[in-house]
């Protein structure tokens, strides 16, 4: 042995390599997150793999930073509508509107634009009932329908201008849902002008549930608080021709109208 040299012990050459290694592969490391870092395609994969294992923030973190760096690649064009979905999954809804309506603005010829409407419907979807709700037999019909118009309107506008899109059934679903919510709402405001004596406000609600949401279940009451309202103002021959269009399309024989409600929103 020479003068001078140092003998390592084994364990202490082991921990001497293990070092190096971890060493070595740290660097590969910062290497590849830079190099991740300066390739869109990599970081709409990784933000595709984020999504795809339900980790919507860490999707949404790298998508919006794709956009930021490299805004006219196509991963960011096609990030656009991956992260309208991710924040709707994280529960982001006002960011969820506001990158499907920057997308409509700025593509309004793109062949998916249906899928940006189809994302605001969702967001503004109403929520069905909760388990407290269910408990105690919340009557979610009588609650302001918020942003159910807005729902209906983008299921809308689905079916109108884009007739043949995939989202276009279970777009036609929900609006029924909410036509039938939105109808129901507008039958419980009636009944309230009802008890206070306000014929012409509580005739004007139904007249609106019969104009607007024709086929709901609810227009049944809209016909007998019509009847009711035109009776009240001393209109008989209104009153007269509404209750022939009720005894025409519902069986008289009928149970009163608090007991026959059917509660749609009701699913248990």
């Amino acid at each position: 042995m020479r003068a001078g040299a140092v003998r390592l012990r084994p364990r202490a050459a082991v921990r001497l390599l293990a070092c190096a290694a971890l060493l070595v592969l740290a660097g590969c490391h910062t290497a590849r997150v830079k190099d991740d870092a300066g390739n869109p395609d990599v970081m709409y994969r990784r933000a595709s793999n984020a999504m795809a294992g339900g980790d919507y923030g860490t999707a949404i973190k790298i998508l919006e930073s794709l956009n930021a760096r490299f805004p006219f690649s196509d991963a960011a064009r096609q990030s656009r509508l991956d992260i309208m979905y991710a924040y709707y999954r994280q529960h982001e809804k006002d960011s969820a509107v506001d990158a499907a309506d920057t997308f409509i603005r700025e593509n309004p010829t793109h062949p998916r634009i249906d899928y940006a409407y189809y994302i605001k419907g969702l967001v503004y979807f109403e929520r069905t009932p909760n388990v407290l709700e269910r408990r105690f037999d919340v009557d979610m019909s009588r609650r302001p329908p918020q942003d159910a118009r807005k729902s209906f309107d983008a299921f809308a506008r689905i079916l109108t201008q884009y007739p043949h899109s995939a989202y276009a059934p279970d777009a036609r679903q929900r609006m029924v849902y909410l036509r039938n919510r939105l109808a129901e709402y507008e039958i419980n405001v009636a009944d309230y002008y009802m008890r206070r004596g306000a014929w012409v406000a509580a005739l004007d609600r139904a007249r609106n549930v019969l104009e607007t949401y024709d086929g709901a279940p609810a227009t049944r009451e809209a016909l007998a608080i019509s009847i009711s309202a035109y009776q009240k103002l001393g209109l008989t021959d209104l009153a007269a021709d509404n209750q022939k269009v009720l005894d025409a399309n519902f069986p008289r024989d009928a149970a009163t109208r608090s007991a026959s409600r059917h509660r749609w929103w009701k699913f248990w």
